[in-house]
């Protein structure tokens, strides 16, 4: 990884756990120079490229001005990343990197739950970004009735649940799992990060009105622009997404 990428991962790790007021300034360019040891070109480079992800924007005549701000969503909401990230205000993004038909794994038919219509699946990877900033890896399985509709949408579609409901398929009921994992070397090469560098895992199937399987995913975060928080009561638990 180049030296400005360290940098602007490492300062942004900084923003995520509050080391700069959310209203505050970055140190100016010439201290973070001293601090990492850099040319001031190399800060500025990672400063360039933070701000393409939207996490500092400049102020003219006064430096850097951190924006990255805390961020959740309902677990009722969880089915759609980009209608949850227009709702807050962001501009999802996603790119297929990988698009194959496949037999479906033991483990899928598992969690597909044995049903009808599964057959080969469609295997997407897809990375997702908010307002241009990749956040998150996407691995989706989609059962053969399913996967012609997956087919004909845009490499780029930002919504992919929104554009699958355009189309007369609505996700209903959903299960999710979230864990903690290492980076394995193919993931951090499509999210740009050192391998082993730890990721936030969501295990998710979708399911349809009539209890068809729609998709199972594995979607891995990188930690430091998102989290997961539950909140408990007698009433019952909500699980929502956060940005940080």
């Amino acid at each position: 990884m180049h030296r400005y990428r360290e940098i602007a991962r490492d300062l942004t790790v900084q923003i995520a756990d509050g080391a700069f007021d959310a209203t505050g300034m970055l140190p100016a360019e010439a201290q973070l120079a001293v601090t990492y040891e850099v040319s001031r070109g190399t800060v500025r480079n990672a400063l360039v490229l933070m701000a393409r992800q939207g996490a500092i924007a400049p102020r003219r005549g006064s430096g850097w001005l951190v924006r990255t701000t805390g961020l959740s969503q309902r677990f009722s909401e969880m089915r759609s990343f980009a209608q949850w990230a227009r709702s807050r205000g962001m501009e999802p993004g996603g790119r297929v990197v990988e698009q194959r038909r496949r037999a479906a794994t033991a483990h899928e038919v598992r969690r597909f739950r044995g049903g009808h219509g599964i057959g080969d699946v469609l295997e997407v990877v897809r990375l997702r970004m908010l307002n241009g900033r990749v956040v998150m890896l996407e691995r989706t399985a989609y059962p053969s009735w399913i996967a012609p509709l997956v087919e004909d949408l845009s490499p780029e579609e930002p919504s992919v649940v929104g554009a699958l409901e355009e189309r007369g398929v609505r996700m209903v009921h959903g299960e999710h799992t979230i864990d903690a994992i290492a980076a394995p070397s193919e993931d951090a090469r499509l999210l740009d990060v050192r391998r082993s560098s730890p990721l936030l895992r969501v295990n998710r199937v979708s399911y349809a009105a009539d209890g068809r399987a729609i998709e199972a995913g594995d979607d891995r975060y990188l930690p430091d622009v998102m989290s997961f928080q539950v909140q408990s009561s007698l009433q019952g638990m909500s699980l929502t997404r956060q940005t940080g």
